[in-house]
């Protein structure tokens, strides 16, 4: 029989996949199970792959690798997908493309599936990716094709001697990894409900929080985050510590209609305290130690990386373009960012940066001023000079148009 390699979840989708693609399409299933944060425990994923008829099931451990190599980048960027969203989901698929293809050639394996469906961005994110990295693998998705109702799919199971005491279905659809965690489907496709207090797991309501704010303190290496209030953690650690931290305080939340590649409007609710408090760090390094046109570039940068990373194009000639620059804006981003947790917000309070381009002798009024005022004369001379000539040549005598449109009709 040929050998299929499945991205395994251990949920009801990918169990019935499992059975599906043995039993219809003739396949050997290895069941993939990739760990990158909030995965269910390793003998349940491990049991139920095995029940479903599944050849072997592995387990790989990819925390370390996607803060490292997936989320971390991406922060460097300030790449947020329509100014809200921070790309949990979309980080970690194209690295669980690379592991379904390298597990794929450790296996001998001829195809790969996933258990997408066939209206959101994963099944975008999976197929590009895998036909980037070896277009000869066989991609089958056994949930795009079939579309099967959850009871259909319970059904299935036990016709097929697999009998698993499934929980309820929740109310909402959830994925989540360390980078953060999304609800949608149920009563948040309203989008004029507020969301339930039962869409957050990760973070506190604002009003529930701590009233008392606490203090941290980022040091930033090249514009990755290392040490936390002095102390160096790994990736993995320093995020799992500031999810922790920010959702007591109800930092992260984000509730968002964004834009999926399929043409589709989405009402997603994100919650992601560790990306937002980085992001918000970031930001705020940059503005210390990059200049203005660099800053002013970077923002037009990071929306194209944000944009090339939900729509599934991280194994690209652009992404390869794109990481170079921005690598290169982050040499000198090396400090340190003091931030606020309270009630819902992460505000920065300090910055601190040996390479910092604020110079508190150019900047203050204070005794010790020295900037020369005297040179503002002839700075705004020059500045202004384009602006006296094409007044002076043509509109000299008329009120310009853009007035005239503000000017209440009687007026004009």
């Amino acid at each position: 029989m040929p050998k299929l390699v499945l991205a395994y979840s251990g949920g009801l989708d990918t169990t019935t996949a499992i059975k599906w693609l043995s039993v219809e399409q003739g396949y050997d299933v290895v069941a993939l199970n990739i760990d990158v944060g909030m995965s269910r425990e390793q003998p349940v994923v491990e049991a139920r792959g095995l029940a479903a008829g599944a050849v072997k099931v592995r387990v790989i451990d990819a925390r370390e690798d996607f803060i490292r190599y997936f989320a971390f980048p991406a922060l460097a960027a300030g790449a947020v997908y329509q100014d809200a969203y921070p790309l949990a989901t979309a980080l970690a698929r194209p690295l669980m493309a690379k592991l379904l293809v390298d597990v794929a050639h450790e296996e001998g394996a001829s195809a790969v599936a996933h258990g997408c469906t066939g209206k959101g961005n994963d099944q975008v994110r999976f197929d590009v990716g895998i036909q980037t990295l070896d277009p000869a693998l066989t991609i089958v998705a056994p949930t795009r094709e079939n579309a099967m109702a959850r009871e259909t799919q319970i059904d299935y199971l036990r016709r097929h001697g697999v009998d698993i005491p499934w929980a309820a279905k929740g109310p909402f659809s959830i994925d989540e990894n360390l980078w953060g965690r999304s609800a949608e489907a149920g009563v948040l496709e309203d989008p004029w409900e507020e969301p339930p207090p039962d869409a957050y797991e990760w973070t506190r309501s604002p009003e529930d929080a701590p009233a008392t704010p606490a203090y941290l303190e980022i040091e930033y290496q090249h514009g990755l985050p290392v040490r936390l209030d002095g102390e160096e953690l790994s990736p993995v650690a320093l995020v799992e510590r500031l999810n922790a931290l920010g959702g007591l305080h109800g930092v992260g939340r984000v509730d968002h209609v964004e834009d999926r590649l399929v043409g589709i409007k989405s009402r997603e609710i994100y919650e992601a305290p560790a990306a937002v408090i980085l992001h918000a760090a970031h930001r705020a390094l940059e503005a210390m130690t990059l200049s203005r046109q660099q800053i002013r570039l970077k923002k037009l940068i990071a929306t194209e990386y944000a944009e090339l990373i939900y729509n599934g194009l991280w194994f690209s000639g652009h992404h390869q373009d794109i990481a170079a620059y921005v690598a290169s804006t982050q040499r000198h981003v090396t400090g340190a960012i003091r931030v606020r947790l309270q009630r819902g917000q992460a505000v920065v309070v300090g910055r601190r940066a040996a390479e910092s381009l604020y110079d508190r002798a150019l900047a203050t009024y204070d005794r010790g001023d020295t900037y020369d005022q005297s040179a503002a004369v002839g700075f705004i001379n020059i500045w202004g000079l384009q602006t006296r000539v094409q007044a002076r040549r043509q509109l000299l005598g008329e009120l310009p148009e853009a007035l005239k449109i503000a000017m209440p009709r009687e007026e004009r």
